[in-house]
């Protein structure tokens, strides 16, 4: 059994990928063997950073199935199992759920309630949850009911322009955020230290944090240059075919913290 601090689930791109789902980007031809190629590089980044890395079965009928981040998002006391408001992708969770239940007590969100892990940053005792296209209130309800008992606060967030909350804001430490302030307003993060895209890369606020380092995509060399300006460790690692996907760094895993 590893004895990894950090566990990374990931699971391959489905040979659908071209046939994803996409709301705020045009669709454009995805190299297969690219994306694949690119992704394996991925996985092999985490392991590189410690991670145990747990892969899941393809999922072919899924064509957003390699977003692994979207069916749920792990706390410390539990895990939360998502039902997408893009109803093409909710045969994926039961998978995901499988190996979170190892680690955690899973608790589902349950219809009318839509939720993607992607619209949750979990900074502290504070969620922040996008309202957005896959994201509605009564999932709000659902998570305010369930993490108030546990000192949790859910903070929501319009969105209008970007996909997710991850499209355009993540965490970068315990106190910062990487953001986007045309898609998501820094003032939504009161009282944290804000790191700003650079103008010229709107989807570059998208990196994953294990440990004391980001993995962010290389494409987006500006962005990146201000997270090691302002004293991040970087590792670039590049997801160009999966960005036609509407994807990225984070949604191709989900990273938790293992529980003794």
């Amino acid at each position: 059994m590893s004895t990894a601090d950090t566990i990374a689930i990931v699971r391959p791109v489905p040979d659908s990928i071209g046939s994803c789902e996409l709301t705020h980007v045009e669709r454009t031809p995805i190299d297969l063997e690219t994306a694949r190629s690119q992704h394996r590089i991925y996985t092999e980044t985490l392991e590189g950073l410690g991670c145990e890395i747990v892969v899941l079965p393809p999922l072919h009928d899924h064509p957003d199935s390699v977003f692994v981040e979207d069916p749920a998002f792990v706390l410390d006391e539990l895990a939360v199992i998502a039902r997408s408001g893009a109803e093409s992708r909710r045969g994926e969770a039961d998978s995901v759920a499988e190996v979170l239940a190892l680690h955690r007590p899973c608790h589902a969100i349950r219809s009318p309630g839509c939720i993607d892990g992607g619209d949750v940053i979990v900074i502290g005792r504070t969620l922040y949850v996008g309202h957005s296209t896959r994201t509605n209130a009564e999932a709000h309800r659902q998570l305010r009911d369930l993490l108030d008992p546990l000192g949790y606060r859910v903070r929501v967030v319009p969105l209008r322009d970007c996909l997710h909350l991850k499209t355009g804001a993540t965490a970068i430490s315990d106190d910062a955020v990487l953001c986007n302030p045309g898609w998501v307003p820094p003032s939504t993060f009161e009282g944290l230290r804000i790191v700003e895209c650079h103008p010229d890369e709107p989807f570059s606020g998208n990196v994953v944090r294990v440990g004391r380092t980001l993995v962010a995509d290389s494409a987006w060399r500006r962005t990146n240059d201000r997270l090691a300006e302002a004293g991040f460790e970087v590792a670039e690692v590049h997801l160009g075919e999966l960005t036609k996907a509407e994807g990225s760094v984070t949604c191709s895993s989900i990273v938790f913290p293992r529980i003794a």
